[in-house]
């Protein structure tokens, strides 16, 4: 079908990001409780989505983007301390119950595939630390007619979504910031540091403030001494880090500013699993990086929470990825472009290859707008959306 007239074009002379005088860029770590929970989520739904097709030939419906993670309580001690009160996630949403896929198998996938997740991502959080509570629900008949092969698979949802390019400098020097404090070089010269890392930026001018919430694992802390000098050492690394890889070479670096000297362990920010979510955080789906891994506050946003979403039918995932792609595309293969925004909408039952209207916004350097050129990039894209939910079922996107 051709989606000419579906296509919307507005060039806009607004300042692209990267001129602006201020920026704000956020970026949350794999072991910040939203974070946790994003992901936790995501890898179960791309479990249930493969068991779907191997017991029934397709995937049925389901979504699984609601989640909570409860904050445990700990002792915090110098050389170690202990868990209280393991964390608690609570898993839920809807999912279709088949013969061969009850209720109870659907729940051992998910506790399953969290601790398998959680084990590979979080060096100190073990099964005894974290319990769950499953809340799952019958589908709907009305949504689950939805998946019927016979027809061209339908939106689930009634939604827009918006996607963005290029990335800006603010926002991949927060991006690769995280990165290298989670990285395993740095893990492997700083054992103390957990994988609960926030990092937020703020540009102003050309000038870059990074400030950055650390927890540390209190077993590999001895005294206040100790942790004072070991982060002043992060630091230190940290602005090597830039000097040598990004265009920030000389950001304002502050680490856990809440810190207090002379106030012993109540002054530090002092973890037992390195995640601030067995004690002081809880965490929810939603809360953490966008499709294209960071927060950005001057960015348009979307409305929808993508982890957990069915790769199939949920425009909610599909376009929130899909828009950031085509955005990025026009960017790299089109001249003349300073910034480009993707809004894409859709009704519940439409097929999700025929989206009710695509907004394209170019920010043109000299008012040239490739127009037939956008068109057949967004064309090309809706034409091999099925390939591409395909990749996003088997976890080919990033999406945290």
């Amino acid at each position: 079908m051709n989606l000419k007239n579906r296509i919307y074009i507005e060039p806009t002379k607004i300042f692209p990001t990267f001129r602006k005088k201020f920026e704000i860029v956020e970026r949350k770590g794999v072991g910040h409780p939203d974070t946790m929970c994003d992901l936790i989520m995501e890898s179960i739904e791309i479990k249930l989505s493969k068991l779907y097709l191997k017991e029934t030939g397709y995937i049925q419906h389901h979504n699984l983007d609601k989640a909570l993670l409860v904050a445990g309580q700990t002792e915090n001690r110098f050389g170690g301390g202990r868990v209280l009160k393991p964390m608690k996630m609570i898993i839920g949403d809807r999912v279709t119950i088949t013969k061969n896929i009850t209720s109870t198998k659907i729940e051992r996938l998910a506790s399953g595939t969290a601790n398998s997740w959680l084990e590979d991502n979080l060096r100190f959080v073990k099964r005894k630390d974290i319990r769950y509570q499953f809340e799952f629900g019958h589908a709907s008949e009305e949504l689950r007619s939805l998946f019927d092969k016979k027809q061209d698979v339908g939106a689930n949802d009634t939604s827009a979504l918006v996607g963005y390019a290029p990335i800006t400098p603010t926002e991949k020097t927060v991006l690769e910031t995280e990165r290298f404090l989670n990285s395993k070089k740095f893990k492997k010269e700083f054992k103390e540091s957990g994988e609960d890392i926030k990092v937020m930026g703020f540009r102003h001018g050309k000038s870059l403030d990074l400030t950055i919430a650390m927890a540390f694992v209190d077993s590999y802390v001895e005294s206040e001494k100790q942790y004072f000098k070991r982060k002043k050492e992060m630091v230190q690394a940290l602005e090597e880090f830039h000097a040598d890889n990004t265009l920030f070479k000389k950001p304002n670096i502050i680490i856990n500013n809440l810190d207090k000297e002379n106030q012993g362990i109540r002054g530090l920010y002092l973890t037992v699993l390195g995640t601030s979510a067995d004690s002081a955080d809880s965490g929810e789906v939603g809360r953490g990086n966008r499709a294209n891994q960071v927060i950005s506050l001057n960015r348009p946003s979307g409305s929808e929470a993508i982890a957990g979403k069915n790769s199939v039918t949920h425009i909610g995932k599909i376009y929130n990825k899909l828009c950031f792609k085509m955005a990025e595309e026009i960017y790299q293969k089109l001249s003349g472009i300073d910034e480009v925004y993707i809004w894409m909408y859709n009704v519940i039952g439409n097929p999700i290859s025929q989206p009710s209207a695509v907004v394209v916004q170019p920010v043109t350097k000299q008012g040239k707008v490739h127009e037939s050129d956008i068109n057949r990039i967004i064309q090309e894209n809706l034409s091999k959306i099925d390939e591409f939910c395909k990749d996003l079922m088997t976890g080919r996107h990033t999406i945290a």
